[in-house]
This record gives C-alpha cells, sequence and structure tokens, in this order.
C-alpha cells in the first residue's frame, strides 16, 4: 500500500580510527585557458577546460575553511551507556556568522551528538588544532554549529542560498571520507525537497539535497559549495548497498540549516508546530486509485493523539490531507515540515478528502515542545 526507499540509508560519519554546489556561475567567469589549434585561427576555448578551472578556483577557495572533527563519547552496549569512551569523526566548514563576532563550525549532530565541548577537537586544513567554546545542536534536523572563539582569525567560507540551486547544476563536495581530508569531488544537483528516507529515530525534518558527488563515511557535516564557492547544503548521508558511496548523497540545504542556527544562538532552542497526528508512508498509486483520485500525492492520518491541536479540529484517522491553506501537500514529509515552520498558536486550513467528500477543517497549530513535555508528564 505505502513505499519506502529500499536502499540502505548511511549517515556519512565515521566511527573510531578513520576521520570527511550548486548553482550556475554568476557574474563573471574565471580567466579562460586556451587550447592552441595549428594554423593561424585563433586560440580556442573548451568548455570542459573552463569548468576545470572553476572547479580548481571553488576548491582552492573554500577548502581552507573545511574542517576535520573529532569527538569522544561515551559508548554504549545494547542501548546503555558504559564507562569505555568511543571515537566519532566527520568533517565540518568554518563560517562567519553574520552579525557576530565569533567564527561557527558548521556540521551534522551525529558527528558531535553526545560530546561536551571539551571532547571534541576540531582540526584546520592549516595544521592548527581548536576546541569548541560551546556545542549548539538540533537533533530534529541532524544540524549542529561548534561556536569558536573570536580570538584568532579563522578562514571560512560564504553562505549561499539553497532556494536558488536548480536540478542538474554543478557542485562540490569537500570533506573527510575515510579520514582523507581536504578530499573534493564533485557532481549535480539530482533532486531537491527529498524526504521519503529513513535516517534514525531522532531526525524528523528531512527536505534534503540530493547530489552524485561522491560522498563516503567520513564526509558527514562537510560543505555542498555551488560554482560561487558558497554553502548551499552540509552533507549528511548516503544511499548505499555496500556502505560505500553509489551516486545517490544528501544534503541539508543551508537555508534550512540557517534557520535552526538563528534560532539556536538567539534562544538556545529550536520554535517548531505541531498537529498532534501520525502519517502513513508515502501514498502508492493503486491506493490513490482506489480512493477515487487521478494523484498520489497528500498526507493521510494514522492516528490522531488525545489533548492534541489535532483531536481539539476533530481530524479523523484516515483524513486524506490534501492541501495547508493553499499549499498542496506532496507527502507526509512535506507536511511535517510545513507544519513544523509555522509559529505556534497559528490558524491553518486543512483541505481533506474524507469519505470520498472533500471538505476544510481549520487548525490551531501547537507547540511542538510543549507538546512533547505534556507526552512525557502522563
Amino acid at each position: 500500500m505505502f513505499r519506502r526507499l529500499g536502499w540502505v540509508l548511511l549517515v556519512a560519519g565515521c566511527s573510531c580510527a578513520g576521520g570527511m554546489l550548486g548553482y550556475l556561475l554568476i557574474g563573471r567567469p574565471p580567466a579562460p585557458i586556451y587550447a592552441q589549434v595549428s594554423g593561424a585561427n585563433p586560440p580556442v576555448v573548451t568548455d570542459l577546460v573552463q569548468i576545470s578551472d572553476r572547479f580548481e578556483l571553488v576548491a582552492r577557495k573554500v577548502s581552507p575553511a573545511v574542517v576535520y572533527v573529532e569527538a569522544r563519547k561515551p559508548g554504549e552496549r545494547s542501548g546503555k551507556p558504559e564507562k569505555r569512551m568511543v571515537e566519532e569523526s566527520g568533517s565540518g566548514v568554518i563560517v562567519q556568522w553574520p552579525g557576530r563576532r565569533e567564527y561557527l563550525v558548521l556540521t551534522n549532530n551525529h558527528v558531535i551528538a553526545g560530546t561536551e565541548p571539551r571532547n571534541i577537537v576540531i582540526h584546520l586544513a592549516d595544521g592548527r588544532i581548536l576546541q569548541p567554546a560551546r556545542v549548539l545542536a538540533d537533533p530534529e534536523t541532524d544540524v549542529a554549529a561548534l561556536v569558536l572563539s573570536d580570538s584568532a582569525s579563522l578562514p571560512s567560507a560564504p553562505l549561499g542560498n539553497s532556494d536558488r540551486i536548480q536540478v542538474g547544476h554543478w557542485v562540490l563536495a569537500i570533506g573527510s571520507p575515510f579520514g582523507l581530508n581536504q578530499t573534493v569531488t564533485h557532481g549535480i544537483i539530482s533532486a531537491k525537497q527529498r524526504g521519503q528516507i529513513s535516517l534514525g529515530s531522532t531526525i524528523r525534518i528531512k527536505d534534503f539535497l540530493q547530489t552524485d558527488a561522491a560522498i563516503n563515511p567520513g564526509s558527514s557535516g562537510g560543505p555542498l559549495v555551488n560554482l560561487n564557492g558558497e554553502i548551499v547544503g552540509i552533507n549528511t548521508a548516503i544511499a548505499s548497498p555496500n556502505g560505500s558511496s553509489s551516486g545517490v548523497a544528501f544534503s541539508i540545504p543551508i537555508n534550512l540549516a540557517r534557520r535552526v542556527i538563528e534560532q539556536l544562538l538567539e534562544r538556545g532552542s529550536v520554535s517548531r508546530g505541531y498537529l498532534g497526528i501520525q502519517l502513513a508512508p508515502a501514498l502508492e498509486p493503486a491506493e490513490a486509485l482506489k480512493r477515487g483520485l487521478d494523484f498520489a500525492s497528500g498526507a493521510i492520518i494514522e492516528a490522531v493523539y488525545p489533548n492534541t491541536p489535532g483531536a481539539a479540529a476533530g481530524l479523523q484517522v484516515g483524513d486524506h490531507i490534501l492541501a495547508v491553506d493553499d499549499v498542496l501537500i506532496r507527502n507526509e514529509n512535506h507536511l511535517i515540515n510545513l507544519i513544523s515552520v509555522t509559529p505556534p498558536g497559528k490558524t491553518v486550513t486543512l483541505k481533506i478528502l474524507r469519505n470520498g467528500k472533500r471538505i476544510e477543517v481549520p487548525v490551531v497549530v501547537g507547540d511542538w515542545a510543549e507538546g512533547q513535555n505534556r507526552l512525557r508528564s502522563q
């Protein structure tokens, strides 16, 4: 009835011994490299040579800001913590956050989760090592930022605009796959708004960029950059049948990461909306036809939890949510992301297919943190 991505999804981090673009050229192109041809004709420039030259320019510009991150954290056995310490490793990228003096290292939460700042070591491209003053993290998006002191000048990479990236645009990925620092790979944006993937129980907000740039274990937290050398994503996971790159990798869009980090910097937590419902996986075309639909989109309610906004609005199991206000819902992950960025207390109108009839149901969006606390206290 419903479908999920069949491959194994692996976060691109690396444990124990081993350590880890894209929008078409804007503005003036780099100085061309000419290929001399015989005869009196003038030299010619090939597209491939210009692209190669641009890759080299971007790699030289961004690589000094890409770091290798080591985190020592308590080990676990059978789901229980133990005294033994284990090392997780991944990548990160240094940025100068707008309006702030401190430098930040952007990375993934799964690289540093459960680790105190004193147990994190950041290796710079020039050989320096640093430790963060504090750690900001959001498990639900797998975004983390390591806050550094402002005592020294550091190389940094500029933030881009992931909303402007398009399928087919060239990108570069930089990181430390298998502990091989400062590795640069290239590819294109293969797809946007990928969410039908499973990445563990804590990652709830999924809206990934998909790329065929080679990403492997250890690359987690490294930047995906466009051909202007701007960060457009934070590399997070690979889809692989054998644990290595297969040309299907996923990056957190930088605009999503920016929204998360802004809230973490301002108040230490992320405010999110919720409805208090459980949604079914992606709708299969055959099931959509049974429901009398000529499209396999929207989100179907599997459960409505008591004492939640959804219950108060009268939502029912089996309701097929087609739109929120005027936004058509692609799938259940799209609905989760849309409600999560809606301010708590705002009223939205759900357009629903119920028992073959289309109806509209107003719902007051709740506060996700308050809802979680209420569930824990029950």
